[in-house]
């Protein structure tokens, strides 16, 4: 196993990270040496003995805005070099599984967790290499999306579910498909059968079902992932035409 994927979470509250870093996964993959989680207390960075960290916006509006002072000093006390500073955001570029992909080759990973009615726009334009946002929806703060950017990210690092690639291979969003249904024992429960392909013990036709059965349910349920593949395959084809 290589260097461990370096995690900080910058937020004025890291005590709601606390039992998620600690269970399951997570803390499996933490113990294994795979990945360092760091949580920051963003108020450690402020100078006033309020330990402020927001202020009135300009222009007027309601709510307010986390000061850039506090997160100026508390990203570059924990940047690295090749860290990824990533901003979690309602405004932010959908979250998916391509990007958890790319997220789990890096070697230090940042996320600026907002609160209030934002962030300061200068803390984005000079520090922030990536906005994310997980749903159309808006949150009180950023850490829960950044948790969930997190769980998809680290579980992806090699070594931290067992079975190596297998382990992610089929799973939903794997080639723009949604899973195949998933069955265990009993094989007949409340009347309802497990299918007998799963049964037989031909490989070839338990794949074939899967593959039917996985591009059945994206039809049905997002066929965006469908469009999408369509077009990423025409674009290809274009290009050698050309």
């Amino acid at each position: 196993m290589g260097d461990p994927l370096q995690i900080d979470v910058l937020t004025v509250f890291p005590g709601m990270l606390r039992g998620f870093l600690e269970e399951s996964m997570l803390r499996r993959a933490a113990r294994q040496g795979a990945v360092v989680f760091r949580t920051v207390d963003l108020r450690d960075f402020a100078h006033d003995a309020r330990r402020t960290v927001d202020d009135r916006p300009y222009g007027g509006g309601p709510g307010m805005i986390m000061k850039p002072e506090p997160w100026f000093e508390a990203i570059e006390t924990v940047r690295t070099p090749e860290a990824r500073v990533i901003l979690m955001t309602p405004s932010g570029v959908t979250f998916r599984q391509a990007e958890a992909r790319r997220l789990a080759k890096a070697s230090h990973l940042i996320f600026v967790c907002g609160h209030y009615e934002g962030v300061d726009d200068r803390v984005r334009a000079a520090l922030v290499t990536d906005e994310l946002s997980i749903g159309d929806y808006v949150l009180t703060n950023g850490v829960l999306p950044a948790a969930v950017v997190i769980d998809a990210v680290v579980r992806l690092l090699p070594g931290v579910l067992g079975g190596g690639e297998e382990a992610t291979r089929d799973e939903s969003f794997s080639e723009d498909r949604l899973e195949f249904p998933q069955y265990t024992r009993p094989p007949v429960y409340r009347g309802m059968a497990v299918p007998t392909v799963l049964q037989n013990g031909n490989h070839a036709e338990v794949d074939a079902w899967r593959a039917r059965q996985a591009l059945d349910r994206t039809a049905k349920r997002r066929p965006d992932l469908l469009e999408r593949e369509f077009t990423r395959v025409r674009e290809a084809q274009v290009g050698e035409e050309r």
